[in-house]
């Protein structure tokens, strides 16, 4: 592993601004029925509007809604429902001076939010479907480029790679030509691994103790691995709430090489593990 200094970069989300020469939390706001580690705990406006204040408090820099699982097996969402769940719990997060990232593949649900309040795109579909680039552009807002291949219903049948950390900066390297082709800003994009993603367990830890080689790419990286099945596999078969601890420590080995943001359900624990590392370093 090699430890990497964060980009010094200004990330623009409307009126507000993150630092990424410092890392950053985003609080997982699932408002969807289904979700693998907290579906329908958070899925009416006021349920969503306090879980995010709680996490707000905790020291999340962002909040991800998200309107649709994309767990293995998943069922795809109406695009109309989506827009239904996630849309009013914008309009309600807007008032909190936050930044707002919608976890969305569609472009019809991300212009809405967008118009209701939202700040970034984080796309696991990496901008696939149909004018999802062209949007993007037009919005000329932050998108996070994530590693999949397939479908949440077909991902699992698709983790035959030669090698899983190069053919993975491969496969973003093709995605993010074809954002730059499309006109979407450099400075707009940022990278996601996708752990868990089209990805075995052995995979997942063998990315994760090689991600410091995705800065090769010259983007802002997240992680977001917390609570994914392979951590409970890593912890001997532990259910996903009980998963907070190898989490955080996956999060802080991404930390180290190079992730500036991750996204995380266990907000206080990943704030406290990244305020001991930043003591740490600040030491001489």
């Amino acid at each position: 592993m090699q430890l990497i200094s964060l980009p010094n970069q200004i990330l623009k989300c409307g009126a507000l601004e993150l630092d990424l020469s410092k890392p950053h939390v985003m609080g997982v706001l699932n408002v969807t029925p289904d979700s693998f580690s907290d579906g329908g705990k958070h899925n009416s406006v006021e349920a969503a509007l306090e879980r995010a204040k709680q996490m707000i408090a905790e020291g999340a820099s962002v909040i991800d809604v998200g309107g649709e699982s994309t767990r293995p097996g998943a069922s795809a969402v109406d695009v109309q429902d989506e827009v239904d769940r996630v849309v009013p719990v914008v309009e309600a997060l807007s008032k909190l001076n936050v930044v707002i990232s919608i976890d969305t593949s569609q472009p019809e649900v991300i212009k809405k939010a967008v118009k209701a309040g939202a700040h970034i795109w984080n796309d696991v579909r990496a901008l696939t479907k149909p004018h999802a680039l062209e949007t993007a552009a037009e919005l000329d807002i932050p998108v996070i480029i994530m590693h999949m291949r397939g479908e949440p219903t077909t991902m699992n049948q698709l983790d035959q790679y030669n090698d899983i950390t190069l053919d993975v900066i491969s496969e973003l390297q093709t995605r993010l030509d074809a954002a730059l082709n499309a006109g979407i800003k450099p400075e707009n994009i940022m990278i996601d691994p996708g752990f868990g993603f089209a990805k075995n367990a052995h995979q997942n830890l063998k990315l994760l103790k090689e991600l410091y080689k995705l800065n090769e790419l010259g983007y802002p990286m997240l992680s977001a691995l917390s609570r994914k099945r392979f951590i409970g596999e890593a912890l001997g078969g532990v259910p996903a709430h009980e998963r907070a601890v190898g989490s955080v420590t996956g999060h802080l080995l991404s930390i180290q090489q190079g992730a500036c943001m991750v996204r995380a359900h266990d907000v206080k624990e990943m704030v406290q593990a990244i305020q001991i590392w930043a003591a740490m370093n600040s030491v001489s």
